[in-house]
Formats: C-alpha cells, sequence, structure tokens
C-alpha cells in the first residue's frame, strides 16, 4: 500500500458504504498497482477514476503529446498542455486530484519488447489506446503475467468494453483470433463524439475496481457496446471454444471442432467481385454476422443476420452446400465466423473483405458508414 494513502481516509467514505465493499475493499484498491495504456480519450475518463477511488499506484504509458484536436475529449489535458507529453499531463492532472497517489509516467508505446517488464508487478492492465496491435500485444502480456486485461474502444459514436483474463479461461483471442488486415476506425479520420470517450472510458474503470476489490461480476467472456446515437447499450457474449459443452454443439460437430477452427484456410472475395455474383444467375448467400443494432444502421440487401455469438446454435438455418460469403463491420468477425463454417464441412465459403465498410466506400455509398 502507498504510505500516504489512507483507505480509512474520509474521502472514500460513500465508497466504502457499498455492499461488500468495505474497508477491506479499500485496502485492495490501495494496495493495487494499475497499468493504464493510453493518455488520450479514454485514458481521460479512467486514470480520474481510479486515482479519486484510491487506487495506489498508476503507472501510464503513452509515446504521444497533447495536440489542440484532443482537447474535446481528452480532458486530462489543458490547451497549457499542447505539445507536452500526455503522461506527463496526466501524472500532473492525477496529481491535482490525489497528491498522495504514486503515478509513473512512461512516455514509450507499449510493445512486446517492455511489456513483461512493466507488468511485472501489476494487478490489472487497462487498454485505453484503440490501437488493435497494442491490445493484442496486452493481452499476451497480461496472459504470462496471470492478471486480468481491460480493454476499450471508442470511435464516431460507439463504444465497447471487455475484460479478458487467461487465468480464467478467456483472453482478447477467443474473441478475435487474428489482428485485423487494417487499423479501422480512427478518430482524426472518422471523428468521435467526446462523450463516447466518457461512457466506455467509465465503464472501463468501473471494470477495474470491481476486479482490483471482487465486487460485483466482471464483464468475463462479455463484451458491452454503447450506442449514443440510440442511447442503447448491448451485450455480446464469447467463450473459449474448447470449453463449449458437448451438449451446446450443433449435431455432427466434435468436441475439438471450434478449437480447430483457427487452421482452416478460408478466402476473401473483394467488394466488387461479391457485386458481380449477386447480380448473377446463381448468387451466394451473404450471411451477415454482426449485432442486429449494427444491421439496423447498414446492411448489404438480401443478407441472412446471424449474429456471431448465435452462429454455433442456428448452423442447422444454413446449407453447407451453398456457396457463402459472410460479412461483418470491417472483416474480423466474418473471418472468424468464415473458419468456423469451414471447420463443420461448409465446403464454399468466403469473407469479405473489408465487411460492409468497405462495401460502403467501393460499391453503395447509400449504405451508412458507422
Amino acid at each position: 500500500m502507498t504510505e500516504a494513502l489512507d483507505p480509512a481516509a474520509l474521502r472514500y467514505a460513500r465508497q466504502r458504504v457499498l455492499p461488500g465493499f468495505g474497508t477491506q475493499g479499500q485496502r485492495r484498491l490501495a494496495d493495487a498497482h494499475v497499468v493504464v495504456l493510453g493518455a488520450g480519450g479514454l485514458g481521460s475518463a479512467v486514470l480520474p477514476a481510479l486515482v479519486a477511488a484510491g487506487v495506489g499506484r498508476l503507472t501510464v504509458v503513452d509515446d504521444d503529446h497533447v495536440d489542440t484536436t484532443n482537447l474535446h475529449r481528452q480532458t486530462l489535458h489543458t490547451p497549457a498542455d499542447v505539445g507536452r507529453p500526455k503522461v506527463e499531463s496526466a501524472a500532473d492532472a492525477a496529481a491535482a486530484l490525489s497528491p498522495e497517489t504514486t503515478v509513473v509516467p512512461v512516455a514509450a508505446r507499449f510493445t512486446a519488447g517492455d511489456a513483461d517488464g512493466l507488468l511485472a508487478d501489476a494487478d490489472l492492465v487497462i487498454d485505453g489506446t484503440d490501437d488493435i496491435l497494442t491490445r493484442y500485444v496486452a493481452d499476451d502480456a497480461a496472459a504470462r503475467a496471470g492478471i486480468p486485461l481491460v480493454w476499450g474502444s471508442a470511435a464516431k459514436f460507439s463504444g465497447q468494453v471487455g475484460v479478458s483474463w487467461e487465468a480464467r479461461g478467456v483472453s482478447y483471442r477467443d474473441l478475435f483470433p487474428e489482428p485485423p488486415a487494417d487499423a479501422g476506425l480512427s478518430c482524426e479520420i472518422d471523428g468521435i463524439l467526446p462523450t463516447v470517450c466518457t461512457v466506455t472510458g467509465g465503464m472501463m474503470a468501473s471494470e477495474a475496481l470491481k476486479l482490483l476489490t471482487g465486487v460485483g461480476e466482471p464483464l468475463l467472456g462479455r463484451v458491452v457496446v454503447y450506442d449514443a446515437l440510440s442511447g442503447r447499450m448491448r451485450e455480446i457474449a464469447y467463450r473459449r471454444a474448447a470449453e463449449v459443452p458437448v451438449g451446446d454443439r450443433p449435431q455432427g460437430q466434435s468436441r475439438n471442432a471450434d478449437a480447430a477452427t483457427v487452421g482452416f484456410a478460408t478466402s476473401e472475395i473483394e467488394p466488387a467481385a461479391l457485386a458481380d455474383e449477386l447480380a448473377s444467375d446463381a448468387p451466394p448467400l451473404v450471411l451477415d454476422v454482426r449485432e442486429p443494432w449494427e444491421a439496423d444502421i447498414a446492411t448489404i440487401p438480401g443478407s441472412v443476420l446471424i449474429p456471431l455469438g448465435d452462429l454455433g446454435e442456428r448452423l442447422g438455418e444454413l446449407d453447407p452446400a451453398a456457396s457463402v460469403v459472410v460479412y461483418c463491420h470491417l472483416g474480423v468477425r466474418s473471418n472468424y465466423a468464415a473458419r468456423q463454417l469451414a471447420s463443420v464441412g461448409f465446403g464454399h465459403v468466403r469473407n469479405l473483405a473489408g465487411g460492409i465498410d468497405a462495401w460502403s466506400r467501393s460499391i453503395d455509398p447509400a449504405v451508412a458508414r458507422y
């Protein structure tokens, strides 16, 4: 525990009285060391919440500098901080909230080379970088360290939050086995509603506090998706394929079929080629594995919607002999779904390269991007 950080301090009184929290939960926070990756939009919600709640030590990792375009959402920083390393500005903001908290700024990118050292004595790592490759590095490093990873992402009007913990049976790779071919959405190009960062980062901080104190049920094996435009939240559940009970598998699927899914190679089809096939006399079945709220925003006409989390239970609705093209938002979930179909005997299945986002950009601009 940080010597100057008193779990019995008056400032924590309103959370100590929470059911299941008490002085013991507050002491766990004071004893904790949390590594936070990213001092940007998500970090601006995560860091103040953890500091104010009484987490004893935080290491903040970010190699970026404050830019004027950051200020509308990255509220750790002020106009006077423009040009400064974000970790220095973040450390100053944290000290203003709680001078007793130990905050260690690391002005560097979180890479495989330094990951193990940074997590050596950490209890928890939080990825708020919104950089997908960094998330895979963090997931692998957290698995080696035996600690949980709280992750979040935010872009445009939507945010996502989840918890991965290899030691408890679920890693980020169980959700997305491989990094996507592209970087996906970016705030610079696609924009970001600032309050999406606030909501998403607040949820990430909540998951961290729950994990550290033992209060509540963490988002382990679940992803919460927040849609600011509708004000709705949806949950996507997933689990380690090898641990799915036999009774939960479609008829004819072996115990190890899902575990071997990553070994099945599937081909991709470009949007232009799919458009040609759809206009032919023998169009393929187009399978949408996104969530219903995504399909409400945009869809490829004539496609069949079966969310990825439901696919295993609904395989009987599909013809294994049919030509199937699978799509999602950017092509990551659909790639996994295509391999899952191939692993259970679908002989002609392809993944739409770039997902519906690429379809909108190159084939049908009337299809909304999100």
